[in-house]
């Protein structure tokens, strides 16, 4: 019997698996998982359970629901990671979220904005916004050429005179040529500017003077003046192309056109619908702002998926007991004699009633007794629409579902009849239909918020066919309708009841014989007894997923500087901040005449090699034991060679210059020990003022790295100085006990048609009791 027993049990085992569906086991697992909220173990089972039965729908349609649900969950765990300030777990979460639903956009968003600060954070620099393509090796230039001067120090410039005389002044200090407009007028200008770089003295003189400047090439500036019309005439322009990635209509393309042209006062935009692009042809600072913009609204649009659950509940219960018996009766009186009379032919009979003798049977009347109706009728009709829709719309564009039947619904005109003479042809009646869509209709306009929320204009409709009527001898369907127009605004994930309605309709109907009716178990034979009732349901819940947010960065949200109304400029960050040059360790000390002076280096820059060559071509300077034979060339040297003095005191050195030829102008950087002394002053020596000429002399000392750096220029258009004399006049001040040489460590002199001259430098020994 036991083994009966077993094999019976077997056998039911057997005939129970083969009947569960393939993964069963599996799929209860996952929904088990998935009511505990535990969407990643549950995704595993869903999985498992379709990929041992890869036909079942049913499978199918819970793994793609709950990979969309795992993804959220990590979406959701990585906000509130970065938040907390946890960017490398927020990372973690938002990468895994990808992984699981690929088709995520905001899971690779949010991880790709989270990398974002993480380095930012780890390189301390903000994200550029330069969009910008990189255009080296290109046959054609790519914009106008950048100014490129031999010189980069600080400009300190006080001078009045007239501006084309200060514009040229600059222009040597910084190695470059400037050339003007043939319409270049004569103003004299007064300057005072301290520490600024080329171009902020540059800009500063144009403001004061009503000019403007551009680069010609790396190393000359045309100077015009600043109207309308001069830079129509003069200001370059440049054409690009700019493709966009995220526009789907034309409308779209045209709204982007149309607002460079507002914002910018383009007058040169076209736009190629065929390519997605737009053409610009301007001058390159609007072209940079608008490179900017392109940047900035050139973005995917976001999207939201949208989960509608719609329950409408409809009961109708009819329950009609009881006999309806008659409530009316008839008699009628047929008399026993009768009379005929004939008039004319015509006939009459008369019914006479005896008054002798008066009797009457049963065939003199007739009684109708009221009949009885008996029902026993029972209905009970439920109606349910259960519908969970998702939408996916773009932001700021209607989406639209229609779930249920187009019912036809007729509309008719009349035609008259139309005849010939007296002929005439029947009427016709043209019958025509419109469907009307009946059922679960859903339109929705979201708009998606960066901080997690959406906006949206709803329309949601319920509506089913509720019976018929006969208008104009067609039959017309009656149709139930439930509608909801809602502007609402929800946080993504917030589940929301749009509206809930519930109707309840009692009624009840007692038809029968008066007193009888209200009689127990007699009102079942005297009465009918009528009751219906009605409950009607409706809900509406709307749940929204944001799958695509803005992709904003810092970048997109940061404002540039764009000149003035008539003439729309860019700036960089460098051109309005106060220059601070590389500023080069002190050269090392050397005895005189026994081992060459510290090498040359452009001014500001970095110290460079002893064989340096200056970019105008001329020679490095030489000491006098460089020089060896060539004493008798040209040289600077200081007038004393040594000095004394005491902490406290002050002196002034000359800076001489022999057998020079044709000087025009000369910048030099001087160094020395900032703790031993200081240079208080330079002062005007007299050799380039030969001729009651005046000349531009520009410094800057840098105390802090006991550095100065002078320039001496002549006015334009004058021959240069030959001879000897002083150059220029150095006050030095002691700061406490030490020695110290003050040395030239760098000189580009250049004569009147800018070629550089060679010179010999020297160096003075300052000590200090």
């Amino acid at each position: 019997m036991r083994r009966w027993g077993k094999l019976i049990l077997c056998a039911s085992a057997a005939l129970f698996a083969a009947g569960c569906p393939k993964g069963g086991q599996q799929f209860s697992a996952g929904i088990k998982a998935e009511n505990i909220q535990d969407y990643d173990t549950a995704l595993q089972f869903y999985q498992k359970a379709l990929a041992s039965d890869p036909n079942n729908a049913n499978y199918k349609i819970k793994v793609n629901q709950i990979r969309f649900e795992a993804g959220e969950s990590h979406i959701k765990k990585g906000l509130q990671l970065r938040e907390k300030g946890d960017l490398q777990g927020a990372a973690g979460e938002f990468q895994r979220a990808s992984t699981i639903d690929p088709s995520s956009a905001v899971a690779i968003q949010e991880l790709r904005r989270t990398l974002d600060q993480i380095n930012e954070l780890a390189h301390k620099q903000d994200e550029l916004a330069s969009g910008a393509m990189d255009t080296e090796g290109n046959e054609l230039a790519a914009a106008p050429p950048d100014l490129k001067p031999l010189m980069t120090a600080p400009i300190t410039l006080k001078m009045a005179n007239d501006v084309k005389i200060i514009f040229d002044t600059i222009g040597k200090f910084a190695g470059i040529n400037v050339v003007y407009d043939p319409d270049f007028p004569a103003r004299r200008i007064s300057v005072d500017i301290n520490n600024l770089t080329l171009q902020q003295a540059l800009d500063v003189v144009c403001l004061q003077s009503k000019t403007a400047w551009k680069p010609v090439t790396e190393n000359i500036i045309f100077v015009y003046q600043d109207t309308t019309q001069k830079h129509k005439d003069f200001d370059e322009q440049v054409v690009e192309t700019f493709y966009l990635s995220n526009t789907v209509q034309s409308q779209d393309l045209t709204e982007i056109a149309n607002g460079l042209r507002q914002v910018l006062n383009l007058t040169k935009v076209q736009q190629l619908n065929s390519q997605n692009a737009i053409i610009v042809r301007d001058t390159p600072d609007k072209l940079a702002i608008a490179r900017k913009l392109l940047k900035d609204i050139d973005k995917a649009k976001p999207e939201v998926v949208i989960q509608v659950e719609v329950l409408s509940a409809s009961t109708d219960r009819l329950r009609d007991l009881g006999v309806l018996p008659g409530q009316s009766a008839s008699l009628t009186f047929t008399a026993p004699g009768t009379t005929s009379t004939t008039s004319g032919g015509t006939q009459t009979t008369t019914n006479l009633v005896p008054l002798k003798g008066f009797a009457f049977g049963a065939s003199d009347y007739t009684l109708t007794l009221p009949g009885a109706t008996a029902n026993f009728v029972l209905t009970d009709t439920t109606t349910k629409i259960i519908q969970n829709p998702e939408i996916r719309s773009v932001d700021g564009q209607p989406a639209k579902l229609r779930v249920g039947s187009r019912v036809p619904i007729a509309t008719g005109s009349f035609q008259a009849g139309v005849g010939v003479g007296t002929t005439s042809v029947n009427p016709l009646v043209n019958t025509q239909f419109t469907y009307l869509d009946v059922g679960v209709n859903v339109d929705i306009t979201p708009r998606v918020h960066p901080n997690h929320e959406v906006s949206m204009k709803v329309a949601i409709e319920v509506s089913q066919v509720t019976g018929t009527a006969t208008i104009g001898g067609i039959q017309q369907p009656i149709i139930g309708q439930r509608k909801i127009e809602h502007d609402i605004r929800l946080r993504e994930g917030e589940v929301n009841i749009l509206g809930g309605l519930f109707e309840k309709i009692d009624t009840k109907t007692v038809n029968g014989w008066p007193g009888l009716a209200q009689v127990p178990f007699i009102k079942y034979l005297t009465s009918d007894n009528k009751g219906e009732h009605q409950d009607n349901e409706v809900l509406i819940v709307l749940i929204p997923r944001i799958v695509r947010l803005p992709d904003w960065t810092r970048a997109n949200l940061r404002g540039i500087a764009s000149g003035v109304e008539q003439n729309i400029t860019t700036r960089r960050e460098s051109d309005i901040r106060t220059p601070n040059a590389n500023k080069p360790a002190p050269a090392p000390q050397a005895p005189q005449q026994q081992a060459p002076s510290a090498p040359q280096q452009p001014m500001g820059g970095a110290p460079q090699n002893p064989g340096y060559i200056p970019q105008n071509g001329a020679p490095a300077a030489q000491t006098g034991a460089q020089a060896g034979m060539n004493v008798q060339g040209p040289r600077l040297r200081f007038d004393p060679a040594s000095i004394n003095l005491v902490a406290g005191q002050t002196a002034t050195l000359g800076v001489s210059i022999e057998n020079v030829t044709d000087l025009y102008s000369i910048p030099m950087m001087l160094q020395y020990d900032p703790s031993v002394i200081s240079i208080e002053e330079v002062q005007h020596g007299g050799f380039l003022s030969s001729g009651n000429q005046e000349i531009a002399i520009v410094q800057r000392v840098d105390k802090e790295h006991g550095q100065a750096m002078v320039a001496a220029t002549r006015q334009p258009n004058t021959p240069g100085v030959t001879g000897s004399g002083t150059l220029l006049g150095i006050v030095v001040k002691a700061l406490k006990p030490g020695a110290t040489n003050l040395s030239i460590v760098q000189v580009n002199a250049k004569d009147s048609t800018g070629k550089p001259l060679t010179l010999l430098t020297g160096e003075s020994q300052i000590k200090v009791q």
